[in-house]
């Protein structure tokens, strides 16, 4: 097999992918064209070149290969996934709005029946459009899977991965139960600012109102949000030419933040939809994190390792950038923040929320793609584990859409653990003023050169010899002596 030949196809591929999902997801195009660039590099995804790329090719580019045999299936359904998306819209109250913007307007929302309402009625109209799309695009991958030799979803993302999910998932769930006691405690006088009630009358429909923050935008202003990354790179004298910002509002523009490295390093997109407040803040550091891992990486390293491998690396240098924005040094430098207080009150129950619902959603999609005899009882298993979790009544509609491919939220659960690690290494090293050090960007730009030829967990062992491990976020959260 030339391996230097699928290499350059493969990239061509990505590129080409990638660009067509900025073009579509930014708003700026209605047609979500996959169909086109799956078709002109079929050759990359045939049966037998996954049987050579096990025989001679890298690990990352074998999984390639299966994903896009997987995604290449599926590319009809998934361009009509995106085109229905787009075109979707619903109506509270008289008022009609395009569905991907309604959670934009969810989380500003402070009634919190009308926010419930304008959830009701996106989760109503996605499972009327979209949840037969997205059913038979699980049920066929899941077939897909078998007929490529593995008996589950599961087992091959653990062989292709090498990441032990089953263990991951006791990780996760000795850190739900450790924290089981602490949750509400933690939870309930920042619920109680921002919503004015706490778990006796909390619904899921709160939640994104809750990360808004609204009392705190008085401290996140967003004239200021633009400029306060810009000061922070040029203070860790990072100043890649390839990372352009899309903040521009569309209609069409999905809500979700995205970094999108079309060329990597030379053409990398950093898109947000403006919510305001802390969650804008805290969405464009995350995505810049993305970005400035993205371009610095040497243009010479093999496209498996720019493009492809461990995404907990990438996610974990996303973290450690959304982190500043809720550093005490960092809000006094950046926004004159004399007591943060509030704001560090604030962060460290909305991560816990986090941790804790995708400690749920490891499990549940554990189960979903642990090839159960039944698909139908995973709807309500979805509903239960996600509500123990947080102690909402957590709403079954969203058991198919709340599911990344290949369990990425793996690569979530790694990286926040992973991040702690590097987040502690720039401190002792730096200080704490570490993003005003342009020793502490020569330093992330050493471990950006890596891109992701290794996995996070052999990462974090060349740096400093720990094992990576959940728990760690037990000590992050300051929990771990209660626990």
């Amino acid at each position: 097999m030339n391996l230097a030949a699928y290499r350059a196809d493969a990239e061509e591929f990505v590129s080409s992918l990638d660009r067509e999902y900025y073009l579509h997801f930014a708003g700026l195009q209605d047609e979500f064209d996959i169909e086109t660039i799956y078709e002109r590099h079929a050759e990359l995804f045939t049966r037998d070149n996954v049987r050579r790329l096990r025989e001679d090719g890298t690990p990352q580019l074998l999984e390639f290969a299966v994903q896009g045999l997987i995604g290449r299936e599926l590319k009809a359904e998934q361009a009509e996934v995106a085109r229905r998306e787009a075109a979707l819209e619903i109506e509270v109250d008289g008022q009609r709005m395009p569905w991907r913007q309604a959670p934009v307007v969810q989380v500003n929302e402070p009634d919190p029946d009308r926010r419930a309402a304008i959830e009701r009625a996106s989760l109503d109209a996605s499972t009327e459009a979209l949840d037969p799309l997205l059913r038979e695009m699980l049920e066929r991958s899941h077939a897909l899977v078998r007929e490529l030799g593995w008996p589950s979803m599961r087992v091959m993302c653990e062989e292709l991965s090498g990441i032990d999910l089953v263990a991951l998932e006791r990780q996760t769930a000795a850190f739900a139960e450790a924290t089981e006691d602490e949750y509400e405690a933690l939870l309930s006088g920042p619920l109680e600012r921002e919503l004015g009630f706490g778990f006796e009358r909390l619904r899921r429909s709160d939640f994104g109102f809750f990360f808004r923050a609204p009392t705190l935008d008085g401290l996140y202003s967003d004239g200021r949000l633009l400029g306060s990354l810009e000061q922070t790179l040029d203070g860790l004298a990072l100043n890649p030419p390839g990372v352009i910002t899309d903040a521009e509002p569309r209609p069409k523009k999905t809500p979700r933040a995205f970094c999108s490295p079309v060329r990597v390093p030379d053409e990398v997109y950093l898109v947000i939809t403006r919510r305001g407040g802390r969650d804008d803040y805290e969405t464009l550091f995350h995505e810049a994190g993305h970005a400035q891992h993205f371009a610095h990486m040497p243009a010479s390293l093999p496209m498996e390792h720019r493009y492809l491998g461990d995404n907990s690396i990438t996610e974990s240098f996303a973290f450690l950038f959304q982190h500043l924005t809720q550093n005490p040094a960092w809000l006094r430098a950046r926004l004159d923040v004399a007591d943060p207080e509030a704001i560090e009150a604030q962060a460290r129950a909305a991560k816990l929320v986090f941790l804790r619902r995708y400690a749920a959603k490891l499990a549940y999609e554990l189960e979903l793609h642990g090839a159960p005899p039944s698909l139908d009882p995973l709807r309500e298993v979805y509903a239960r584990r996600l509500g123990d979790a947080l102690h909402v009544k957590w709403p079954s509609e969203s058991w198919l859409s709340d599911v990344d491919p290949f369990f990425y939220a793996a690569s979530y659960i790694r990286a926040w653990a992973l991040e702690t690690h590097v987040r502690r290494l720039l401190h002792e090293r730096f200080g704490e003023l570490w993003f005003e050090e342009p020793e502490a960007g020569a330093f992330l730009k050493s471990l950006w050169a890596e891109g992701q030829s290794v996995r996070g967990d052999e990462l974090l062992h060349e740096l400093t010899g720990a094992e990576l491990d959940f728990g760690a976020l037990l000590d992050d959260l300051q929990l771990a002596a209660r626990s």
